[in-house]
């Protein structure tokens, strides 16, 4: 079930009021009830899928259990061994193919013949998301920073709740699970404040996403005969395109997460105003970057084992952050180009003085357009086009010429730029309609003003980037 579906507006609306009206003395079966919503949220992609999760949480749960049980030595035994069985099934659903591919073509190319035969299997949609917040909740428990939970109910909810269990934000069981715990008190002004912000989301997704998704697609698919001045066209629209789309998805997910009562961590802040590679790293997908710091970089050795060391850990964390996004080579090149640019800042702690500076900005955005067409590209060959076309300022198709609407094409450029400008100067806030503090009829012009966007301006429907992953 997608957030900008019709299933999803009546799917909402249905949840709360069970929840809130007619569960809402009962914490217990409030969490049963989340699990029940999120498993037919979920089951309305496949219902097969189901099990799978299933697994992951009892995996979880038990691995949790019997790490706090036993002493230190086994504890280390089993939770290397909950990881391997977790990472086990996620290289199988979302790597082997690829893998195996790869290793007959090596093979041919050194003239052995290798054959392996490829797996007949879909992905699981956010396999990656919910399988890495597991197993931070088995890690945590291993190191002391939470107790082992025993209530099933409770975790089999923080696996599953359905708001962030297909693209995130990847929440740790240190800020989430307790608040399974709790008694939740219906609160008017959070589920105001949680509207608000879906709507937001929804205005992203909507009318900026989606439009920037027809222009990319378009230019992207025509690479072969494109300009130069297309091409980039096209770059920057994939940029905000993926912007909209992933920081609309974490606004939805937000703010129905305080329909229900819950807080979940903030995953973007601004990136693109970032002033350097690490700045914008630090803003862009926060919970998956402070992910791999904490679960990778750090056990890794981090900056502690001087600059050759710290170079060799980003390298690793960078390669497998852009496997992480799929089987595919552009994503681990993607990643490699990011930490190659993360080394100068390793090498000289001085560049960060620079921080701040327009010019660092725009050089910054620059540098992360580049890392979008690798990240776009669907192979390394059509990066390699677009890269050489656009430094070579090639002639060729103009973006008038690929059949795109010119009042759609401006409109979204427009909304680009408001949208720009509107999240730079209200940052402070956890989104933007927080900061209009207006009268009634004031709030309710803006409101009816997104909805009239989204209505007017709806671009071709796009499934959620992330969703992939």
């Amino acid at each position: 079930m997608h957030f900008n579906s019709i299933e999803f507006l009546l799917f909402l609306p249905i949840v709360y009021i069970i929840y809130w009206y007619l569960l809402r003395n009962s914490l217990r079966w409030q969490n049963v009830f989340v699990i029940v919503a999120s498993y037919v949220f979920y089951g309305w992609w496949n219902w097969k899928l189901l099990g799978l999760i299933v697994f992951t949480s009892f995996l979880g749960w038990g691995g949790g259990l019997l790490t706090e049980k036993v002493n230190r030595k086994k504890a280390k035994w089993l939770v290397t061994l909950n990881v391997a069985i977790n990472l086990g099934i996620l290289a199988v659903f979302k790597y082997y193919n690829f893998f195996a591919e790869n290793l007959v073509t090596l093979g041919r190319s050194i003239g052995v013949d290798i054959h392996i035969s490829t797996l007949n299997l879909l992905l699981p949609v956010g396999i990656s998301f919910y399988t890495f917040q597991t197993l931070s909740y088995v890690i945590d428990v291993y190191r002391g920073q939470i107790r082992a939970m025993h209530d099933v109910v409770s975790f089999f909810a923080y696996v599953s709740f359905f708001p962030q269990l297909v693209a995130g934000p990847i929440e740790r069981a240190t800020n989430l699970l307790p608040q399974f715990l709790k008694t939740r008190q219906y609160n008017y002004s959070k589920s105001v404040d949680g509207l608000r912000q879906i709507l937001w989301g929804m205005f992203k997704k909507v009318v900026i996403a989606d439009n920037c998704a027809m222009i990319a697609n378009e230019v992207f698919k025509r690479s072969d005969d494109a300009s130069w001045i297309t091409l980039l066209f096209g770059a920057l629209a994939f940029t905000f395109q993926i912007y909209g789309d992933f920081s609309g998805y974490s606004d939805i997910a937000i703010g129905t997460s305080r329909l229900f009562g819950f807080d979940l961590m903030a995953n973007f802040r601004t990136p693109y105003f970032s002033s350097s590679i690490p700045e914008f790293w630090r803003r862009w997908h926060i919970s998956l970057n402070t992910w791999f710091r904490d679960y990778l970089y750090i056990p890794l050795g981090g900056n502690r084992k001087g600059k050759i060391r710290q170079i060799g850990n980003t390298l690793i964390v960078f390669g497998l952050s852009g496997l992480w996004h799929g089987a595919n080579w552009t994503y681990i090149v993607w990643g490699l180009y990011f930490a190659l640019l993360s080394i100068p800042f390793i090498l000289n702690k001085d560049l960060r003085r620079f921080e701040g500076r327009w010019w660092s900005i725009l050089l910054t955005f620059i540098l992360v357009v580049g890392g979008w067409i690798v990240f776009r590209a669907e192979n390394i060959d059509q990066v390699v086009l677009i890269f050489s076309s656009i430094l070579s300022l090639k002639s060729g198709l103009a973006w008038t010429d690929l059949g795109l609407s010119s009042i759609m094409v401006f409109a979204t450029c427009g909304f680009v730029l408001a949208l720009m400008m509107i999240e730079r100067y209200t940052q402070a806030y956890n989104h933007p309609l927080q900061a209009f503090a207006l009268s009634r009829v004031g709030r309710w012009s803006i409101y009816l003003l997104l909805i009239f966007l989204m209505l007017f301006f709806e671009g071709r429907s796009e499934k959620f980037i992330y969703f992939q992953f």
